[in-house]
């Protein structure tokens, strides 16, 4: 590739991609591409091998994904792009980045396999057809080794955070992978780093690949404050609330991820009493405008928006700019908060984080070199204060307005009150508490605190029959047996009974403790026995002499919004 290709590439459009993809792009709302994105993407369009050393945080999903969609071949219902990643949780956030930027490319179909989901599920999966495999290493072994998944039309190989890899032992994996596949293929190794080893499979497995190497450079204003909450319990939607009533902010832009949630929570907002108005990209661009112009001269505190809409958007009362979605890339979240704190004002952003999200979390803490502040959500004591004092001062304000109007308005009222008073013969302060209650109408004054619980809010799973739960043992997923059954039955001689912090109650599934296990642990299937799940808690069996780093990293491990917070069996019967 000529060396000075990339100093004529500004926007997308100058990447030879092909139109679906370009009006994902545009649909998403990424502007121009990033440095990895610049060398990359004609380097893989041309067929050549990489080799691109990047931080996380710098686009190198869409600098690998954009180039194999561009050649898919949606008529061939055969894998003709495996990557490979570390974590189920990075192989779904890729799968879903490659939905994304194939949401106009008809019939392609995307799958993402890792362990802990059930095999048979993945199999009837496979089975149909799929264009693009992204999965952890161990789960694609299975597969080739059972021969249900064949590669012989494989064009694209990716190695996602190869160095993750390597660190989490599953490089012997990826060679094995290696040595099975079609020679007559493209590759592509990515990591943040590149150890000797890492250095080795790509002299050994990538044909004279060009090499490139992009460093983070993005910066988030250090006149914006940071914080996120970790959704757990109440709804995202009274969160909200509950920030927006106790926060003092002058205007607010909300972000989500989809159009059509843009109008449902902007319409849920103004029945909670804001004034808030929906930016997206099915608005005409004059009614985005006019939107904006309003939002300006606050006839609106609240715009929800996609990033799409909110391009551009420079409005000095932006004074808190809230994520209801996390963005699954850095750039969107980098571009995001820079709607506030500008020219050297101060500046919130407010980050809500699902359990399952928490890697994004990391993504963008990385990106952003900064740690983001974890925040709790105001109490019901904080906001019913919040309430009474906002109400008692509109009175005041109104009293004390010097308009002309608003004083004639009140005198009327004044005169009409006392009127009443005087026929009724009732309490001045009665009447004004009836005035308040017609205002009010039926809708709670104060927030209840059963009604914004902090307490797991998952549905109480079923109770599966004996013949369910013999039918979920022969799937392999793991074993649910009858309680007594299993208090009485030792674990085998190399396995040992752990207790963790999750149950029935937090709507947890065999399923869920596996593949969470599997992992972060870096074990198999295999190497995890019996599972029961109790009220508040479950018992699993694993190895013995589980390493204490193993042991610590699962102790952080999330499931169902709840921390695992492993520990020995044995512990509790001394």
């Amino acid at each position: 590739m000529p060396t000075d290709s990339s100093a004529k590439i500004s926007h997308f459009k100058d990447l030879a991609l092909p139109e679906p993809i370009l009006m994902a792009l545009e649909e998403i709302g990424y502007e121009a591409p990033s440095p990895i994105q610049i060398k990359a993407i004609p380097c893989l369009l041309a067929g050549h091998d990489l080799v691109g050393q990047a931080q996380t945080g710098t686009g190198k999903t869409a600098a690998f994904a954009l180039p194999i969609l561009a050649r898919i071949n949606t008529t061939l219902m055969k894998p003709q792009a495996l990557v490979l990643t570390p974590t189920r949780e990075l192989a779904l956030q890729v799968s879903q980045a490659f939905e994304r930027y194939g949401a106009h490319i008809k019939k392609l179909n995307i799958l993402s396999v890792y362990g802990g989901q059930d095999f048979r599920t993945q199999l009837q999966k496979l089975q149909r057809g799929a264009h693009i495999i992204v999965g952890t290493p161990g789960r694609i072994m299975d597969h080739i080794q059972r021969q249900t998944l064949r590669l012989d039309s494989l064009q694209s190989l990716i190695l996602d955070e190869a160095d993750e890899m390597l660190r989490m032992g599953f490089i012997e994996d990826v060679q094995w992978i290696l040595e099975r596949i079609p020679e007559q293929r493209q590759s592509a190794l990515f990591s943040a780093t590149m150890p000797k080893t890492i250095a080795k499979i790509a002299r050994e497995y990538l044909r004279n690949p060009t090499e490139i190497t992009v460093k983070v450079r993005t910066k988030t204003s250090e006149t914006v404050r940071q914080r996120y909450w970790s959704i757990n319990g109440v709804h995202k939607l009274d969160a909200l609330t509950r920030i927006l009533e106790i926060e003092d902010f002058d205007g607010s832009i909300v972000f989500t991820r989809t159009k059509t949630s843009t109008n449902d929570l902007c319409s849920k907002l103004n029945e909670r009493g804001f004034t808030a108005i929906a930016l997206n990209g099915d608005i005409p661009q004059h009614q985005r405008e006019q939107a904006v112009e309003q939002f300006k001269n606050q006839k609106y505190d609240i715009l929800v928006a996609t990033d799409v809409a909110a391009r551009g958007l420079d409005v000095d009362r932006i004074t808190h700019v809230i994520n209801y979605d996390i963005p699954y890339d850095p750039e969107a979240y980098i571009h995001r908060i820079g709607r506030t704190g500008r020219a050297g004002r101060s500046g919130e952003a407010i980050l809500f984080v699902a359990p399952r999200e928490r890697r994004l979390l990391k993504l963008i803490e990385s990106a952003t070199h900064q740690r983001i502040e974890k925040m709790t959500l105001p109490s019901v004591e904080a906001i019913n204060h919040k309430r009474k004092t906002r109400f008692q001062q509109k009175i005041s304000d109104l009293l004390t307005q010097d308009n002309k109007k608003i004083q004639q308005n009140l005198h009327f009222f004044k005169e009409l009150l006392t009127d009443y008073q005087k026929k009724s013969q009732l309490d001045v302060l009665d009447i004004a508490a009836a005035l308040a209650q017609l205002l009010q109408k039926d809708k709670p004054f104060l927030l209840a605190e059963q009604s914004h619980s902090t307490t797991s809010v998952n549905p109480k799973p079923r109770d599966r029959s004996k013949k369910e739960r013999q039918k979920y043992k022969k799937d392999g997923q793991g074993i649910e047996q009858h309680k007594k059954k299993y208090e009485t039955q030792q674990p085998d001689k190399h396995m040992e009974r752990f207790q963790i912090a999750v149950g029935k109650v937090h709507g947890v599934k065999p399923s869920n403790i596996v593949g969470a296990i599997a992992n972060e642990a870096g074990l198999s299937n295999r190497d995890i026995g019996s599972i029961t799940i109790e009220q508040r808690r479950s018992l699993v069996d694993l190895p013995k002499k589980l390493p204490k780093h193993l042991f610590h990293k699962l102790n952080n491990t999330w499931i169902c919004g709840q921390k695992l917070k492993i520990s020995r069996l044995s512990e509790y019967s001394q």
